[in-house]
């Protein structure tokens, strides 16, 4: 049974949200920052690029494989480019992506014609490129621009097939 009355309440909750003018003013910043947060991205992955770089290839002037291969003279002028670019980047956390990339097109351009030498002298694959037993920890985001020199090393240019190993076909 109902006693026939009736009460309104109308309750608003308006403390604590934002209103439509700070969400969109939210966005406005959002997209404001955009590049430069893209440029920052950029930066950041190019320094940690450089400095997985240079422990990669320290790793792999310490293989066995490769440390037999390679003269003393030849593993010090590598393991001293690699010093040299580590305390580059200690005293260089803010550096520009442009210095890192040049940093690492640096120590490939010492580091890559001695290392195809050692990989050529420990019995590589004529023409495979690679390293013997991969590169340790894996090269993020894959050699930059391949061994300089080598047949048939790095990847594939985009848009054609590469004629060694399986070849992957889209079917609808």
């Amino acid at each position: 049974k109902s006693t026939g009355k009736e009460n309104k309440i109308t309750i608003t909750n308006d403390k604590g949200r934002l209103t439509k003018e700070e969400v969109d003013r939210m966005v406005a910043e959002a997209e404001k920052y955009k590049q430069e947060d893209e440029a920052q991205k950029g930066k950041i992955e190019s320094k940690n690029g450089l400095e997985n770089y240079c422990f990669s290839m320290r790793n792999s002037i310490e293989e066995e494989k490769i440390k037999a291969a390679l003269s003393e003279e030849d593993k010090k002028t590598i393991d001293d480019k690699i010093t040299e670019t580590l305390k580059w980047l200690e005293e260089h956390q803010e550096g520009e992506k442009e210095e890192y990339d040049e940093k690492q097109k640096e120590l490939e351009g010492v580091a890559n014609p001695i290392m195809m030498k050692a990989y050529q002298a420990a019995g590589g694959a004529p023409g495979a490129g690679g390293m013997p037993g991969g590169m340790p920890g894996g090269m993020p985001g894959g050699m930059p621009g391949g061994f300089p020199g080598a047949p048939g090393g790095g990847a594939p240019p985009a848009g054609t097939q590469g004629n060694a190993g399986p070849s992957v076909e889209e079917v609808d």
